[in-house]
């Protein structure tokens, strides 16, 4: 049975363990075409997905952290089976049902939805608590979640991964290892994204070295992947300078991936 982690580009990953298949943040834009974003913002994809949606597997799930056009796009959107379970924020599940996603399933933070195999396996996913935005600037964005996705296999041992959506460090992050101590993988959401768009001294809306180097220092899996930079030109953080500042602070468990490079489940 297929165990492993596929990183597909921006925050889009396929994860197979325990029988369960989800993929994460569908972006499937190709180089050249442009990310919606609401607010008149938009971005140029500067790579290639590892993947095409037509070489995806069955998928059981999609979790989504919230509704932009670089986390679920237009070609997700058109290609995607409206069948699919989507299990994503409250205002991102309702305006996927209102496009025909009927089985979008909405959770809160804290909230979660289980699957089940008919061995007994469960996939639990629980809603993080997420950030996008700083103070005011948060009604211009919409909400976002993060995700622990718990595996109960009924023959492999558990496993559990944190998604941390785009999500800045804050407050609530701190409730994160309290319920969720022994988390095994965890998935970074980096490319220190300012507004406006492409500015470099505006405010964060995605974390950059430092703030993911900071959640890390919080949240500690026993090991990290950095996902979510490079793929967009509102990307002004390179991944490059997180691995130097998780070097400089000797916070273990750090695993740069490459797009199309799979990571075997459980990590070694």
């Amino acid at each position: 049975m297929t165990a492993d982690l596929t990183w597909i580009g921006t925050a889009t990953t396929l994860v197979r363990y325990g029988g369960f298949t989800l993929l994460t943040d569908p972006n499937f834009l190709h180089r050249g075409e442009r990310a919606y974003l609401g607010k008149g913002l938009w971005s140029t994809r500067r790579t290639e997905p590892s993947l095409q949606l037509s070489e995806l597997p069955p998928l059981d799930a999609v979790v989504l952290s919230h509704l932009h056009g670089d986390h679920f796009d237009r070609r997700a959107r058109r290609s995607l089976d409206r069948s699919t379970l989507v299990i994503t924020t409250r205002a991102a599940a309702r305006k996927l049902r209102l496009r025909g996603f009927e089985n979008a399933v909405a959770l809160s933070t804290w909230e979660s939805h289980q699957l089940r195999k008919p061995d007994g396996s469960t996939l639990t996913v629980t809603a993080m608590p997420g950030q996008h935005a700083p103070g005011p600037l948060r009604a211009a964005l919409p909400p976002v979640m993060g995700s622990v996705l718990a595996f109960a296999p009924a023959a492999d041992p558990a496993l559990s991964v944190y998604v941390t959506g785009d999500t800045l460090v804050h407050e609530d992050l701190a409730e994160v290892p309290l319920r969720h101590p022994d988390l095994d993988v965890g998935l970074w959401h980096l490319g220190g994204t300012r507004i406006p768009a492409g500015w470099r001294f505006g405010p964060l809306v995605t974390m950059d070295a430092q703030q993911g180097a900071d959640l890390l220092a919080m949240v500690r899996p026993a090991r990290t992947i950095p996902i979510h930079h490079g793929d967009y030109g509102v990307f002004a953080s390179p991944v490059e300078d997180f691995l130097a500042e998780v070097a400089r602070r000797g916070l273990p468990g750090v695993r740069p991936v490459a797009r199309g490079e799979s990571v075997p489940l459980p990590p070694p």
